[in-house]
């Protein structure tokens, strides 16, 4: 069933690179609206931490491929208290740590880690879609991939200067310049990879959040929303 359908639950689809506000600009619309939230990056985060947990060589995409319909990922869809767990267990700080962070572009960039998460994704939006007022999902791929039909798409971007100061202060570490080199380095990884890479497509609305406050980036987005609700019902 197309995400436009207007008897269903709204699809609002944000993406953007590490740092550009999507996770706190997607928390905040969902909740504004009483929507439901879906961070399709823990999933790859959880799926990388499950692969350094047992052992196995991220590097090797052969290895990775192999493994993984192995591990159990559930996702937590409440933007106020989102969760996630891999067999059970919650893994919502493990997952934030160096070596997860540092290890995520190269499980994220095998064919097969995609095909599966995307998959999964598609039903958590789907079941939002037909219990609920609709969901909010960010990610890296959401508009071109995951749902590429999405009544609302946006692309988030801010200057490189404040997506480091940003994540240095999520991190909590004062070495900004080594956070904005990390950054650097996951954009090429994640824009270049042959599948499904970083990229803005031409129907989604960009938002550059470098000058502008959290409350005024959500409203701007919830005015979107509010528009294309408007038009799915007409």
């Amino acid at each position: 069933m197309s995400v436009q359908d207007g008897n269903q639950g709204i699809v609002i689809a944000i993406d953007g690179p590490s740092g550009s506000g999507k996770s706190s600009t997607a928390k905040g619309v969902a909740r504004a609206r009483d929507l439901r939230y879906l961070d399709t990056g823990a999933m790859y985060r959880a799926l990388t931490w499950w692969m350094l947990d047992h052992g196995v060589d991220v590097e090797d995409a052969a290895a990775v491929a192999a493994l993984v319909e192995q591990p159990v990922i559930e996702m937590g869809t409440d933007p106020s208290a989102p969760t996630v767990t891999v067999d059970g267990r919650d893994v919502a700080a493990e997952i934030r740590g160096k070596d997860v962070t540092g290890s995520v572009s190269a499980v994220s960039a095998v064919p097969e880690a995609r095909a599966l998460l995307v998959r999964t994704q598609r039903e958590v939006i789907e079941a939002a879609r037909r219990e609920s007022a609709g969901i909010v999902v960010e990610g890296r791929d959401i508009t071109t991939v995951v749902a590429p039909e999405a009544p609302v798409k946006l692309f988030l971007t801010a200057s490189p200067e404040a997506r480091a100061m940003r994540r240095s202060k999520e991190v909590r570490t004062s070495d900004v310049a080594a956070t904005q080199a990390d950054l650097a380095r996951r954009d090429k990884l994640d824009s270049s990879r042959a599948h499904s890479p970083l990229t803005q497509t031409a129907d989604a609305t960009e938002l550059d959040t470098t000058g502008l406050s959290l409350d005024e980036v959500i409203g701007l987005v919830v005015k979107l929303a509010d528009e294309a609700g408007q038009a799915r019902q007409a």
